[in-house]
């Protein structure tokens, strides 16, 4: 049996090597295609919100991975929200958020919540995740919110290492949480640091997604 083929679609290249390590590890046999378009980061952040034309790019690119044979997509950019909820009603293929994973895994754990994101834009889409998941299973949560500036664009440059520290010193100043959430598939190398600093168990998307993923294609 071909073993199933996931399009990962990206609006960042720092998302790539984060979701293709978490399927090294946690489901080789996989097949991966990646699609990226990164000028969808820069035109969100420099309008603000969700345009029309912005929704109209995500559904394009959706259906070019259908079109070409996808079992499953997986979206990696965590800003997106809206553009991702029209994909997943239009195809009739299993299409991930990238959150919704590790979201309903922190829901199964706790109430009492931490989001941290390096990607401002994150914070927004992802608060109605959450907020979203927990009405559904008629729950309140206490969901606090961190932004750590500086760090994507240091990742950007290519320098890891200061991303990572940048993240951990953050995580310092959770309090009040039980459980890490980050915010991005870009930030995953930093959660062994992040979790020593804050003292807290971190999620991280891409573990989560994979995970899913799996399990959908292989019941």
């Amino acid at each position: 049996m071909t073993a199933p083929l996931i399009y990962l679609i990206h609006a960042t290249p720092v998302s790539i090597a984060p979701i293709s390590e978490a399927f090294a590890r946690l489901w080789p046999e996989a097949r991966l295609a990646n699609l990226l378009e990164d000028s969808l980061s820069r035109d969100l952040a420099d309008a603000g919100e969700l345009t029309p034309a912005l929704n109209e790019r995500f559904f394009k690119l959706a259906t070019y991975a259908a079109e070409s044979g996808a079992d499953a997509i997986l979206f990696t950019c965590s800003a997106f929200g809206d553009a991702i909820d029209r994909c997943k009603h239009a195809l009739d293929i299993p299409v991930l958020k990238p959150n919704e994973a590790m979201i309903e895994e922190a829901l199964r754990s706790t109430e009492k919540l931490a989001l941290l994101a390096t990607f401002q834009p994150a914070i927004t889409s992802m608060v109605e995740e959450f907020e979203q998941h927990a009405r559904e299973q008629g729950r309140q949560i206490e969901l606090a919110t961190y932004v750590c500036d500086n760090a994507f664009e240091e990742l950007r440059s290519g320098n890891q290492d200061g991303h990572d520290q940048l993240i951990a010193e953050r995580a310092r100043d959770i309090t009040g949480s039980e459980l890490l959430c980050f915010a991005q598939f870009s930030m995953t190398s930093a959660a062994r640091q992040a979790s020593l600093s804050s003292g807290l168990k971190v999620l991280t998307t891409p573990d989560s997604a994979v995970l899913k993923l799996r399990r959908l294609l292989q019941a």
